[in-house]
């Protein structure tokens, strides 16, 4: 009969003196402890290389226009329906869900200017180089009737751009203007003027309804109440703006994409200097455009790249290009807050994911909680040096890869050059200027 005695050794649990500290047994069996910090490190290094594996953000190309791509519009209601308009005047429905365009609208004489849905979806407005805005039905006509506008206007002078109310059968168009269209009239309701020159962009605000902004050619940003008859408050920048976007979250924030490579966010409450400064791109930004959420923006550049934003950073976190891409003109986040699409000079609009290395389709219980805990250890491990160089690392074309270097060398210059002027100079003579304040000349009231 074998017996087995329990041994213990008292030296193994008991103090010395009572001084000591208590000795507590510990078993270093790996299964026992899987949340160690060092362990869970590892876990988050993994995760984090393998996020830059998996990510291959390219969905799909929309060919079909014969000139470049001016402007994209989404459609309020459905998520499978962009439109699409191009420089030859031609106005494409797509269907994202097949891949291909659905109808085809000769809408105008030149240039597509602009383009935007009625906030029921049943029709939507183009305007265009020969003066006038086409108001078109959203369903595709019957066998062997004519394509025909529901409503045309006519206006005397080029209108670049429109935008509609997000609940009333009222638009706004700008050019050398800004005008206030009610759907039933053909005269504006209201007309607002500052300045001479032409403006290129309006939006209306999708929270605060009666405020619209614009943007000119003379620099300025000006915002409007269309309950006034005057304009409320201008900016004047150092450079010109080309886009706007509203915050579609908070009421208050529009974003302002430049064209000295960057863009602005501003409270509409405090307009002497930006809440944030985004800036990444090494040339000029054309469009602009907030995810729904309201935490992220994307923007499209003519340096053949479009970067996505998150709103309280100053660097992009994402950068997207392909050797066939050219400038980039337009851009939209679709509704659903998952992919992001972008027309470009060579005729295309692609389709990318909003997260590079997302995985497409329904995803298992298990699979989504192993990507939530991935989530939670790379922000809880994301100032690790490893870490945060593999997620920051980018292949860029080297175009801008170049540029990139040879603007960190001139902002470095001027940086010098300051910094010895105010050496050289009478203290408190020569002020600093904060990043923020410097871009913005003048606040008109």
């Amino acid at each position: 009969m074998k017996v087995k005695v329990l041994c213990r050794n008292p030296d193994d649990y008991v103090r010395e003196t009572k001084r000591d500290l208590q000795r507590v047994p510990r078993n270093y069996d790996p299964a026992l402890h899987p949340f160690e910090v060092s362990r869970e490190y590892t876990r988050a290094l993994n995760a984090t290389k393998l996020e830059r594996v998996f990510a291959k953000p390219f969905i799909a190309s929309l060919d079909g226009h014969r000139d470049g791509v001016n402007c994209i519009a989404k459609h309020p209601k459905s998520l499978s329906t962009v439109l699409s308009g191009a420089c030859d005047g031609e106005v494409k429905i797509w269907n994202l869900t097949k891949r291909e365009c659905s109808r085809t609208i000769q809408a105008h004489d030149g240039f597509v200017r602009g383009l935007c849905v009625r906030f029921c979806g049943t029709s939507f407005f183009t305007v265009g180089d020969d003066k006038t805005v086409k108001q078109w039905t959203m369903e595709s006509p019957g066998y062997g009737e004519k394509v025909e506008p529901i409503r045309t206007i006519l206006g005397k002078t080029v209108f670049t751009g429109i935008d509609h109310h997000v609940k009333e059968a009222v638009f706004a168009t700008c050019g050398q203007q800004v005008d206030i269209w009610d759907e039933q009239r053909s005269t504006p309701m209201r007309s607002y003027a500052w300045g001479v020159d032409s403006i290129s962009s309006v939006r209306f605000n999708p929270i605060e309804t009666h405020i619209l902004s614009s943007c000119g050619t003379d620099r300025s940003i000006v915002l409007y109440d269309k309950r006034k008859p005057t304009p409320l408050k201008k900016i004047i920048l150092e450079m010109r703006t080309n886009a706007l976007c509203w915050n579609p979250m908070e009421a208050f924030i529009f974003t302002a994409a430049n064209e000295n490579f960057n863009l602005y966010t501003y409270d509409m409450r405090y307009m002497d200097s930006p809440v944030k400064v985004h800036m990444d791109h090494v040339s000029a930004v054309l469009d602009v455009d907030y995810s729904p959420t309201g935490k992220e923006l994307v923007s499209a550049s003519f340096d053949k790249s479009i970067r996505i934003f998150p709103v309280h950073s100053g660097h992009s976190r994402e950068v997207y290009h392909t050797k066939r891409m050219q400038h980039v003109t337009c851009v939209k986040w679709s509704a659903d807050n998952k992919y992001v699409l972008c027309g470009s000079d060579e005729m295309n609009i692609r389709i990318w994911k909003a997260n590079a290395s997302e995985k497409l389709g329904v995803l298992s219980p298990r699979e989504r909680a192993a990507h939530n805990y991935n989530q939670k250890l790379k922000e809880k491990f994301q100032h690790h040096p490893q870490i945060k160089r593999i997620t920051r690392h980018r292949h860029l074309p080297r175009s801008i890869y170049s540029q990139i270097k040879e603007q960190q060398i001139m902002r470095e210059a001027r940086r010098k050059k300051d910094v010895n002027r105010r050496k050289h100079s009478k203290p408190g003579s020569v002020p600093i200027p904060s990043e923020k304040k410097k871009h913005v000349l003048a606040v008109v009231e």
